[in-house]
C-alpha cells in the first residue's frame, strides 16, 4: 500500500486485545495481593504456634500444631499454582495474544481463589485457637517475672550465707545446697527457647523455693546454734540430776521388799541398772553432741541431742517408776475401799449411759460391763492374806477402768453416727 507507516496486526480488534491484557494484568495484580495477604497471615499465625507448641503440650495444642502443619502443605501448594500461573504467562510480551491472556487471566483469577480461600480458613483457624492462645500467653507473662525471682533468691541466699560466715560459723551444707543450684541458673540464663517455656518457669520456681529455703536456714543459723548450746547446757544438767536420782532407787525398792510381795516388785528388780545404763548412754551421745557443735555439724548434733532426750526419758520414766509403784501401793494398801468405790462409781455412771432411752441395753455394751462388776468383785476378793498381792489389786482395776471407759466412748460414738 501506498502511503505512510505500518501497524501492529497480532492484536487485530485493538481495544478488546487491549483490555483482555489489561484484566490478565489485574488478575496478576490481585493473586500477588492474596498471595502476600496469606504470607502475612501464616507468618503471624506461626508465632502464635510456636508460643503454642512451646507452652502447652496438652492434646489441644498439639492437635492445633499438626493442623497448623497441615495448612503448611496446602498453603504450599496454594502457593506452587500461583507462581506457577505467573511463571507461565509473561504479560509483558508484545506479540501476546488474546487467548493466551484470558488463559492468563483465568489461571491467575483461579490462583487468588484459591489463596484467598486457604487464608480465610486459616484466619478462621486461628480464632478457634482463641482460648488456648490466651493461657500460652498467660504463662509467658509468667516467664519473665518468675526467672527474675529466681534469680533475686539465689542472690539474697549469697548474701544470707555471707553474713552468717561473716560470725565465724561456716555453714558448709548450706554453701553446698546452693553450689548445687548454679547449673540450674545457667540452664535458667539459657532461657526458655532452649528449654521451653513451661520448664523453665517450673525451674525458676524450683530454684526460687531452694533458694529461699537457704536463706531462711542461714538467717535461723545463729539462732539454731544457740538453741543447740542451750540445749546441751540443759541436758547436761538434767543427766547430772538423773545420776543422782537414779543413786536412790535402791533405798525404794529396799522399802517394797520389805514391805510387800515379790510380785510387787520383781519387775523393778533391774530399774537402778537400767538406769545408771541409760544415764551413762546419755552422756556418751552428749560428748558426740558436743564435738558436733565444734565442728559445727548441726544436723549431727540436733539428731544426737534428740538421743540424749530419749535416753534421759527412758531414765526418767524407770526412776519415776519406783517411787510411783511405792507411792501407789502406800495408798492401795492402807485403804482400798476408795479406790473400789471410785471403780465401782465408774461402772455405775456407764451402766446409766447404757440404759438411757431404752428398755434394754445393748448386749455389746452390757456384757463388757457385767464383766468389769465380776472382775472388780474377784480383784477385791483376792485381797486376802497378811501381804495380799496389792500390784495385782491396782493393775486389775486400772484395766477394769479402761474397759469401762472403752463402752463410754463406744456409746457416745454409736449415738454420734445415728444422729
Amino acid at each position: 500500500m501506498s502511503g505512510g507507516g505500518t501497524r501492529r496486526w497480532g492484536w487485530g480488534g485493538g481495544g478488546r486485545a487491549e483490555s483482555l491484557r489489561a484484566e490478565a494484568q489485574a488478575a496478576k495484580d490481585a493473586a500477588a495481593a492474596a498471595f502476600y495477604e496469606l504470607d502475612t497471615a501464616q507468618r503471624d499465625l506461626r508465632i502464635s504456634i510456636e508460643t503454642l507448641a512451646a507452652v502447652d503440650d496438652s492434646p489441644a495444642a498439639r492437635r492445633a500444631v499438626t493442623e497448623f502443619t497441615e495448612f503448611g502443605r496446602r498453603i504450599d501448594q496454594a502457593s506452587h499454582e500461583y507462581i506457577t500461573a505467573v511463571d507461565t504467562h509473561d504479560l509483558d510480551r508484545d506479540d501476546l495474544d488474546a487467548g493466551t491472556a484470558d488463559r492468563a487471566r483465568q489461571l491467575l483469577t483461579r490462583a487468588r481463589d484459591d489463596l484467598e480461600r486457604t487464608r480465610k480458613d486459616l484466619e478462621r483457624f486461628g480464632r478457634g485457637l482463641g482460648p488456648l492462645l490466651e493461657k500460652a500467653e498467660t504463662q509467658l507473662a509468667r516467664l519473665a517475672p518468675a526467672v527474675e525471682r529466681a534469680r533475686q533468691a539465689l542472690l539474697a541466699a549469697a548474701n544470707a550465707l555471707d553474713a552468717v560466715r561473716a560470725t565465724g560459723l561456716r555453714a558448709d551444707d548450706l554453701a553446698a545446697r546452693l553450689a548445687a543450684l548454679s547449673p540450674e541458673l545457667t540452664r535458667l540464663n539459657e532461657g526458655a527457647g532452649r528449654h521451653g517455656v513451661r520448664e523453665t518457669v517450673q525451674r525458676a520456681d524450683r530454684v526460687l523455693r531452694e533458694a529461699e529455703t537457704v536463706r531462711e536456714e542461714a538467717e535461723r543459723l545463729p539462732e539454731r546454734a544457740a538453741e543447740i548450746d542451750r540445749r546441751l547446757s540443759s541436758l547436761r544438767t538434767r543427766a547430772e540430776a538423773l545420776h543422782n536420782r537414779a543413786g536412790q532407787v535402791e533405798p525404794v525398792l529396799s522399802e517394797l521388799r520389805r514391805r510387800f510381795t515379790v510380785a510387787c516388785w520383781e519387775d523393778l528388780q533391774h530399774v537402778p541398772e537400767q538406769a545408771v545404763r541409760a544415764v551413762r548412754q546419755a552422756e556418751e551421745k552428749l560428748a558426740e553432741a558436743r564435738g558436733a557443735r565444734q565442728e559445727q555439724r548441726w544436723a549431727d548434733a540436733t539428731a544426737l541431742l534428740s538421743t540424749v532426750r530419749a535416753l534421759l526419758n527412758d531414765a526418767d520414766e524407770a526412776v519415776a517408776a519406783a517411787g510411783d509403784r511405792l507411792r501407789r501401793l502406800d495408798e492401795v494398801s492402807f485403804d482400798h475401799s476408795g479406790e473400789v468405790e471410785r471403780v465401782r462409781f465408774a461402772i455405775r455412771d456407764a451402766q446409766r449411759l447404757a440404759m438411757a432411752g431404752r428398755s434394754h441395753p445393748d448386749p455389746r455394751h452390757a456384757g463388757p460391763l457385767d464383766n468389769a462388776v465380776e472382775r472388780l468383785d474377784r480383784a477385791v476378793a483376792g485381797l486376802t492374806g497378811r501381804h495380799p498381792d496389792w500390784w495385782h489389786f491396782v493393775v486389775e482395776l486400772d484395766a477394769i477402768r479402761e474397759t469401762v471407759a472403752q463402752v463410754v466412748r463406744d456409746i457416745r460414738q454409736a449415738r454420734a453416727a445415728g444422729a
